[in-house]
């Protein structure tokens, strides 16, 4: 435990990776502002000190988790040419569901204020599903060229399959469902492999 007037280093990454850890441990509905941070090892204040409350954290929670996949898909053009293009497209799809992203989503869209906080950041610019499908796209296109991709692929109606799918997969998976990886790695095999 943090004794109280001590500064807590890297307090958000912090507070993230515990709620990661109780949903892994009990399920989304194991999720409280309390269970955090007694995982997390600090005082019970410390989540409320740094957002507005626990639907303010939810939705940041989210949007980490979305703009840390979205930079990895930025990645991508420096591996054009590199490894498969299905494993590479893999890498960036299926980060959308480390972290329990499955059960994380779909706890904050059945939070009112959650899910305005994450409407509200992706049209103000904040990295989502839109950012990965123009990076997946631009990928696609870089592949072409290298003649890894055949000409007949359409690179924005793939990157939009593969983002589409992900994203219902996302909200339509929660504990005791099936995986829904292995679904995503056979879409993506079959709209890229050629």
């Amino acid at each position: 435990m943090s004794p109280r007037g001590v500064a807590t280093p890297d307090v958000r990454e912090r507070l993230f990776a515990a709620a990661e850890r109780v949903v892994e441990k009990g399920g989304p509905g194991a999720l409280t502002s309390r269970s955090v941070t007694a995982e997390a090892g600090c005082a019970k204040g410390l989540l409320h000190a740094h957002f507005v409350g626990f639907d303010e954290f939810l939705a940041e929670l989210c949007l980490d988790r979305f703009a840390r996949t979205a930079a990895k898909a930025r990645a991508l053009p420096g591996l054009a040419g590199q490894g498969t293009v299905a494993g590479n497209l893999d890498g960036v799809a299926l980060a959308l569901f480390d972290s329990h992203g499955p059960a994380l989503s779909g706890l904050a869209m059945t939070r009112p204020a959650a899910a305005l906080r994450i409407r509200e950041a992706l049209e103000g610019g904040a990295p989502g599903f839109h950012a990965i499908q123009e990076a997946i796209t631009g990928y696609l296109k870089d592949e072409q060229k290298l003649g890894r991709v055949a000409d007949t692929v359409d690179p924005p109606t793939v990157a939009l399959a593969i983002v589409g799918t992900a994203h219902h997969l996302l909200m339509t998976s929660w504990p005791g469902t099936p995986d829904p990886r292995p679904s995503l790695t056979r879409l993506v095999a079959a709209l890229v492999t050629v």
